[in-house]
């Protein structure tokens, strides 16, 4: 008998078996809080197209233990195992689905009519696509449209299920909807020239960030990112020519970015998601300045969101050692099977070295409402993409510099637009109404997790004494008071929110890399681990804040102070001391109090 012949047999027996049982298990958390009944407008058309679903597969308990403890023996300068990175087909062998059970749930899937895109080298997940006919039949829940807020979108109404034979290797489906993540964007508006001020304001320039935050002697030394690469999570397009200009008109080298297409190309898809794709390239390139940034780009569809799509192919095909992404979606709102895609992607990025920086949101401590939003009625929140232990959250601070300009401001422009003169003291960036009597709820994200633990590296001055994992991690100036220049359809624009600050410490980490032979990973117990010396009379890498607080409008947020706060982190960095004193700390992989 043929091998042929043999795997058909087997393949058919399989469907069989499937056909035969009917005993399924509900993926509970699968479905999105806001798809409810009264929103309900109804079924979809059964051959409505469902593309790019993400099915997520499970980790044994055993898996999930040693891949727990490898982990951390790998960020732990003490263990054999220390910065010993996988390659993600590594990773796949070691604590990824086995053969077996990947066959078995891409047989049911196939045998239920919808076609395999890809079983990622990491073995984390499975994409796959369809109709939504398909789905309703292969997962026994209704897929509807659902008015949200004057949008129309596109839900599972139940809680999705599975055979019960695939229970143990299957942990959820991350998306089955477009309640898709926002970008973390506040602000963004025509700059009234490329000078150095309007009005009250200033606008940052690289050259200016790298006087503010220390990163100029780097350059003269020789760490300017050659040889370093960053790897940008977008779902829009932008325009290359854009990039290449706000490279030539801040001075800095010819460095164009690439683009990598993960399947169709969305194009622009409005002023708003193009500005966040501008801003993201040109500021992850602006500070390692001779790093390679390459854009990884994936439409969205009604099932899964461009960012996620872009986020699984940076991991699973290793495309630079660090990565950022500028998206937020709240927790409350996410899932369990959309925390668990995040937590899981970002351990395996851990695992293969490289540093995932993540933008802590918008919205101050209400994480789960817009920024748009005059009034928080969600109640407090954090960005779940940031809120897992393997990515470094990113808050905002704001310049206190309104009351003496001239100390820290030059009046005129120099080379590459710089104006500004020395570090500027900081504060936590609050321009919600709470502060300003205005209409939006603009400040740094941060707050507690309700998903997460903490984790064992995040302790230290500052730090609660609780159980829960807390974040922003480190912050940068993020205010619409001193906007980020970038250049767009052929003109500047004031650009804020943590959106900035995050490319802009992707940077810093690229310079980290240049300077320490390679990529960190979770770049978090080195980042604690120096604060701890910091307090303890060690290099000043971070500028810690201790004013202000990240309350808006209906929710009472985190005040900063000495050490690490639920608004800043541990502070801003100080790049010319985080990257000459990076392997300073003897980082134990528990804490020890």
């Amino acid at each position: 008998m043929t091998l042929a012949r043999i795997s058909l047999i087997v393949l058919v027996a399989t469907f069989a078996a499937y056909a035969q049982t009917s005993a399924t298990v509900k993926l509970g958390g699968n479905r999105h809080p806001l798809a409810r009944p009264e929103f309900d407008r109804g079924p979809v058309s059964p051959e409505q197209p469902v593309d790019r679903i993400i099915l997520v597969l499970a980790r044994s308990a055993q898996q999930q233990a040693e891949l727990d403890a490898f982990v951390a023996a790998q960020h732990d300068p003490g263990s054999p195992q220390y910065q010993r990175w996988l390659t993600p087909e590594e990773f796949g062998r070691r604590f990824g689905a086995s053969d077996a059970d990947i066959r078995r749930i891409t047989d049911w899937l196939s045998a239920q009519g919808f076609q395999i895109d890809e079983v990622t080298p990491g073995r984390g997940s499975i994409v796959f696509s369809g109709t939504a006919g398909q789905v309703v039949s292969a997962f026994r829940t209704g897929i509807h449209r659902f008015s949200v807020n004057g949008e129309m979108h596109m839900a599972n109404t139940d809680d999705p299920e599975i055979p019960e034979a695939l229970a143990g290797v299957v942990a959820g489906i991350a998306s089955l909807n477009d309640f898709h993540s926002q970008p973390a964007l506040a602000s963004f508006a025509a700059a009234a020239s490329p000078d150095f001020t309007s009005g009250s304001s200033h606008y940052l320039a690289p050259a200016d960030f790298a006087t503010i935050y220390d990163a100029a002697p780097l350059y003269l030394g020789g760490i300017d990112g050659a040889g370093t690469s960053i790897a940008v999570v977008g779902r829009s397009n932008f325009r290359l020519t854009d990039a290449q200009a706000f490279r030539a008109q801040m001075g800095l080298t010819a460095n164009s970015p690439t683009v990598i297409l993960n399947g169709p190309n969305p194009g622009i898809l409005s002023s708003g998601e193009q500005a966040e794709a501008t801003l993201d390239v040109e500021w992850a390139g602006a500070i390692a300045r001779r790093a390679a940034v390459k854009f990884v780009l994936s439409a969205s569809t009604v099932s899964s969101d461009g960012v996620m799509l872009s986020a699984v192919y940076a991991v699973n095909h290793k495309v630079a050692p660090v990565i950022t992404t500028s998206f937020s979606m709240c927790e409350a709102l996410s899932g369990a099977a959309y925390a668990t895609f995040w937590n899981n992607l970002w351990q395996q990025a851990a695992a293969q070295g490289i540093t995932s920086l993540v933008a802590s949101g918008d919205s101050g401590a209400a994480g789960c409402d817009p920024p748009s939003a005059s009034n928080a009625t969600n109640g407090p929140g954090v960005n779940v993409i940031c809120s897992t232990p393997y990515s470094v959250c990113v808050g905002g601070t704001q310049f206190n510099d309104s009351a003496t300009p001239a100390l820290y401001w030059s009046a005129s422009n120099g080379a590459g637009l710089a104006s500004a003169l020395s570090y500027i003291p900081e504060a936590v960036w609050n321009t919600s109404g709470t502060v300003t009597g205005g209409s939006a709820l603009w400040a740094s994200g941060g707050g507690v997790s309700s998903v997460f633990a903490k984790p064992s590296w995040q302790f230290g001055n500052g730090v609660p004494a609780d159980s829960r994992r807390h974040v922003p991690d480190v912050a940068a100036s993020s205010s619409p008071h001193d906007g980020y220049l970038i250049y767009m359809n052929g003109s500047f624009y004031s650009v804020a929110g943590t959106s900035t600050a995050t490319p802009a410490w992707a940077g810093i980490m690229a310079l980290v890399n240049q300077h320490n032979g390679g990529g960190q990973g979770n770049a978090n117990p080195a980042l604690y681990g120096l604060a701890r010396l910091q307090a303890s009379g060690g290099a000043a890498v971070f500028h810690d804040v201790v004013a202000g607080n990240n309350s808006v409008p209906g929710v009472g947020g985190f005040q900063a102070g000495p050490g690490y706060d639920q608004a800043t982190g541990l502070g801003s960095p100080d790049a010319f001391q985080l990257v000459q004193h990076w392997k300073d700390a003897n980082i134990p992989s528990t804490p020890s109090r």
